[in-house]
């Protein structure tokens, strides 16, 4: 968090281009997300949103980034929509 300057990582990773802030999310940590919104807390997760869970929790600190959760999760949302697999083809053991 402290090599993020405590503020989000995101340089729009997750879709937004952020480009009323030079290009990197502007949401800090114990600030607002908007008027409306609650307080932002950010979380260390790994700077590759393809990483599953279980090997996330065994990186290292230099692979992990700053994000708050919107970004997060529009990251990961981003990354499976341009990685889908396609299901495997059937044999034709079930066909009719």
């Amino acid at each position: 968090m402290e090599a993020a300057g405590w503020r989000c990582w995101c340089t729009g990773q997750c879709g937004t281009p952020h480009r009323k802030t030079d290009g990197r999310c502007p949401r800090t940590h114990d600030g607002y997300t908007s008027k409306h919104g609650g307080w932002v807390r950010l979380i260390a997760a790994p700077a590759d949103p393809s990483v599953p869970l279980l090997a996330a929790a065994q990186l290292g600190p230099g692979d992990l980034r700053a994000w708050c959760h919107a970004c997060h999760t529009g990251a990961t949302r981003a990354h499976r929509k341009t990685h889908t697999t396609t299901p495997p083809q059937a044999d034709g053991l079930f066909d009719l």
